[in-house]
């Protein structure tokens, strides 16, 4: 490893350093290739048929190695072998870009045959991804002084997203105060005098309503605006202010209110506004930042590839393998709107018998609203599986998706066969989801044919999902969970990681118990069955396993839901051995009619209450037994336990970390398997030293210091770093003097002019004011003593912070912060100008947001040592952070 660290003429320092290296952590490359069939005989095996194709592939020819061809050519051709049913049929794609401009279809003729199997797979060391987008470059200036630009998309085009660089950006929006605005049956009333422009912006039918309540985030189109009074779009409005946790009245305390997609709006740096009309799109890059310089991505599809046949003719034998699936948008909310009622189902059509008055008289459930639960629509999908069997998706990469990612036997509104339900023998393995607009995947349907199928072929069973990370999901529909299984027969969720979510992290079973066999007496109650059936026999959720996964950084935004949660009656089913951190809220959340679930060698880290079983009401919440947990803060929230026989068996209590050995070996086994794990995955390095799988020293002339630390950890595999720092905290002010940090360094490294700058992967800490980011000093080894001290960095809670040394007294005692959501990989950045310092953030690496003002440094030195840091801001743990792309001085290289 080396570093643009050149001589500044002062001597060098002889420093201690300890360090331990990390192992690379890949993923083992997909070997192609055809395995013989066992039999009885010594017959040959049949010839693998092997095709090739690439994204300048053409429409003829028989998709050769030297002659490849494209996608829907290949598609003809292994049409026509797998019809024969004499082998395997597999199609190679090569590295590169494929633009769709529809779906891809896998019907009944695209599977394998007679127990053969066709793989779509990448080429060996290849990247190919599937894309519905389209890039937009050509910018031009459009407003100097505010500092956008403007592109030319196709007239038409329309979108709910825009991918920067690879991350979703903001569409532009104006955070409004309850104030602002006064809610009416109709729409709204702007109440603040400052909003009065409104009633003169081009495009009013464009701006939406968002809404975020206590367990739904709601969008509402605006129909037109004019002078004070806003008249929504129906039936979006009339559906968004009836039943629970409504937009007017959020179930447990204040709404959240914005105004979204408008140009006048445009005004935060990454923010963005597309005009299909005059086909227009307007960004707003960074100071200096040329935005033909981004890889700009405009989604053009809702979906990317629809598996699915029908239930007399399935789609077999199947598997997608090293794929990459990108650039979509769902369009429905911008007409229909979201009204979510929880977990991505919705309220889409207008209900002919809502209530005239439901405003006021239904804002908190009303019996009418009650009659509607068996009509809600599901998301659509980017890659939709049903009326399927023994299909596999394994290795993949799903990014940049405007809804849910993967879609697994969803009702028939998801998907565009038009046939819903019927999945059974998928494997979902060693995939990875980020910056997904829903759910990373959701397996199973919330309507009648989901819980009581008409045709028992519908039944979803037997779905596995494993060494899957689901990282920065739920960007868009805040209220989707990471994973949802609903009605699904022995669903195995096993070694997965759920992360940097929203809402809540693992979501199995629906219904409320309303579909259980003899009811619940609590809908009863409000009229349910007046108007839907009361069955007498089971649902088909049964039989299910949660196990081995790693569940953190969660419920970021809602305070209703839980880290790991359940509705309705589950017989057979065990959730054991998973690990929750730094995960707010409710850790086991056995809500409104589960019963017959068992919930045991768990470790609970932080969550509060640890669990919580909703058997309040005569919901039917019974028969569930929690054992053997492990857990170190909250208590039981376990009304009318013995009435309703919800046991809590051995569960243990333990003080801060000081977990048993079965407890460790839990959390240190917890997550995708090692060979799967990349930089988003938290335990990278493994989350605590006493897990961790890496040895050796962090490559010169790099440097590491933990003497400021209680105890330090330094770990790095290729250009990704570990640090574990268990400190008291960094700083100084008000009487308190801490300074305590790892430190990761190169001396000398920054002059005025130029900057220290990395990307936080993750942060493992858990309390809410531990910080992992960059440092500036004069000396990083001179704890308490060095000037010319300043640092940005990122916390669980608290934003991202700007502090220094304001007195040149070696301590930090002035500060800045940016109040932003820290559930996600951020790149930080501290500049070294003529007369101090300042500190920035970006989403994306390039567009960066600066925190506070430039400030002078007094003291510091005409080279400075540059660092990344961590501390725990608790003496008595830490967990292990995750850095990647450092850059200080110049650009930091690998060797």
């Amino acid at each position: 490893m080396t570093t643009d660290s050149r001589s500044r003429g002062a001597p060098p320092r002889t420093r201690a350093a300890k360090a331990t290296a990390a192992a690379a952590a890949s993923v083992a490359a997909l070997a192609v290739g055809v395995a013989a069939a066992p039999g009885a005989s010594a017959a040959p095996a049949a010839k693998p048929r092997i095709f090739y194709a690439s994204p300048e592939g053409r429409d003829l020819g028989r998709c050769q190695e030297q002659h490849p061809c494209s996608l829907a050519q290949a598609q003809e051709v292994v049409r026509h072998e797998a019809a024969k049913g004499k082998g395997d049929v597999t199609v190679v794609l090569a590295d590169g870009v494929y633009r769709i401009d529809k779906p891809l279809e896998f019907r009944v003729e695209d599977g394998g045959r007679d127990g053969h199997t066709v793989r779509w797979t990448a080429a060996p060391g290849a990247h190919p991804v599937i894309s519905g987008g389209r890039q937009a470059s050509g910018w031009q200036t459009y407003d100097q002084s505010a500092g956008i630009y403007v592109a030319d998309i196709p007239v038409g085009l329309d979108t709910r997203q825009l991918y920067v660089n690879g991350k979703i950006a903001q569409r532009a929006s104006k955070r409004l105060a309850l104030s602002d605005v006064k809610l009416t049956a109709t729409g709204m009333t702007l109440e603040n005098p400052a909003l009065a422009y409104l009633a003169d912006v081009p495009g009013q039918n464009r701006i939406e309503f968002e809404a975020l309540g206590d367990f739904t985030d709601r969008y509402s189109p605006v129909q037109s605006i004019e002078g004070r009074t806003v008249t929504m779009a129906q039936p979006a409005w009339d559906n968004n202010t009836w039943g629970w946790d409504t937009a007017q009245f959020a179930l447990l305390g204040a709404p959240t209110w914005y105004l979204v997609n408008s140009l006048s709006f445009l005004d935060e740096i990454g923010e963005w506004y597309a005009d299909p009309a005059a086909g227009k799109l307007y960004y707003k890059p960074a100071a200096g930042v040329d935005p033909d310089d981004l890889k700009v991505e405009v989604p053009q599809l809702e979906s990317l590839v629809s598996i699915g046949g029908t239930y007399d003719e399935p789609v077999t034998n199947l598997e997608l393998s090293g794929l990459e699936f990108t650039g979509t948008s769902w369009l429905g909310p911008s007409t229909h709107g979201y009204a979510n009622q929880q977990n991505g189902a919705y309220l889409r059509n207008a209900v002919e018998y809502r209530p005239a008055d439901s405003f006021t008289s239904c804002s908190r459930g009303c019996e009418q609203f009650e009659r509607t639960r068996n009509m809600w629509f599901q998301e659509p999908a980017a890659v939709q599986v049903s009326a399927a069997s023994d299909i596999t998706l394994s290795r993949n990469v799903f990014t940049n998706l405007g809804s849910t990612a993967l879609g697994i036997g969803n009702d028939a509104n998801a998907h565009t066969t038009g046939v819903g339900l019927g999945a059974s023998d998928v494997r979902v393995l060693a995939n990875t989801f980020y910056e997904i607009g829903g759910h990373g995947i959701a397996v199973g349907g919330v309507r009648a044919d989901a819980h009581h199928p008409s045709d028992p072929r519908m039944t979803n069973q037997d779905i596995s999902l494993r060494d899957n990370t689901v990282n920065r999901v739920s960007v868009e529909y805040k209220d989707n969970s990471g994973i949802l299984s609903t009605y699904v027969t022995r669903a195995q969720i096993v070694h997965n990681e759920v992360a940097n979510v929203a809402y809540d992290g693992i979501d199995t079973g629906y219904g409320w118990g309303i579909n259980d066999p003899g009811g619940s007496q609590d809908y009863v109650n409000r009229g349910y069955y007046k108007y839907n059936p009361l069955y007498t026999t089971p649902t088909t959720l049964k039989d299910n396993l949660v196990s081995g996964t790693l569940v953190h950084n969660t419920k970021a935004r809602f305070a209703d839901g839980g880290n790991l949660y359940n509705l309705s009656a589950s017989p057979g089913t065990v959730v054991e051995r998973n690990y929750l951190y730094n995960a707010s809220g409710v850790g086991l959340y056995l809500d409104e009619g589960t019963r017959h679930t068992t919930y045991r060698h768990n470790v609970l880290d932080g969550t509060n209450p640890w669990v919580f079983t909703n058997a309040y009401g005569p919901n039917n919440t019974a028969d569930n037994t929690l054992q053997e947990n492990w857990l170190n803060s909250g208590g039981a929230q376990i009304p009318n336990a013995a009435s309703r026989n919800n046991r809590l068996i051995g569960n243990v209590t333990v003080s801060g970390a000081n977990w048993p050995d079965a407890a460790w070996d839990v959390i240190c086994s917890a997550g995708v398997a090692p060979e799967y794990r990349t930089a988003l995955n938290a335990n990278l390095f493994g989350l605590y030293e006493r897990c961790g799988q890496a040895s050796g020293k962090v490559a010169q002339p790099l440097q590491t210091d933990g003497r400021s630390a209680a105890t330090s950890t330094f770990t790095q595999s290729g250009s990704h770093f570990g640090i574990s720092a268990a400190g008291a905290d960094v700083w100084g002010g008000g009487g308190q003097r801490d300074d305590q940090y790892g430190a990761i360094y190169a001396e000398d490294a920054v002059v005025a002019g130029e900057s220290i700058s990395a990307r936080v992967d993750v942060v493992n800490d858990a309390n809410r004011f531990a910080k992992s980011g960059v440092m500036l000093r004069n000396d990083v080894t001179a704890a308490g003593v060095s000037p010319g001290y300043a640092v940005v960095a990122v916390t669980p809670r608290a934003g991202v912070l700007f502090e220094w040394d304001a007195n040149g007294d070696g301590y930090l005692e002035s500060e800045a912060r940016a109040d932003v959501d820290t559930y996600r990989p951020l790149w930080v950045k501290l500049t070294r100008t003529t007369n101090g310092v300042s500190a920035a953030y970006s989403f994306d690496g390039v567009n960066y947001r600066q925190v506070g003002t430039e400030v002078p440094l007094p003291g510091a030195a005409a080279a400075q040592d540059g660092a990344i840091f961590s501390t725990s801001h608790d003496k008595s743990r830490s967990r292990i952070n995750v850095f990647s792309e450092v850059a200080l001085g110049g650009p930091l290289v690998t060797g």
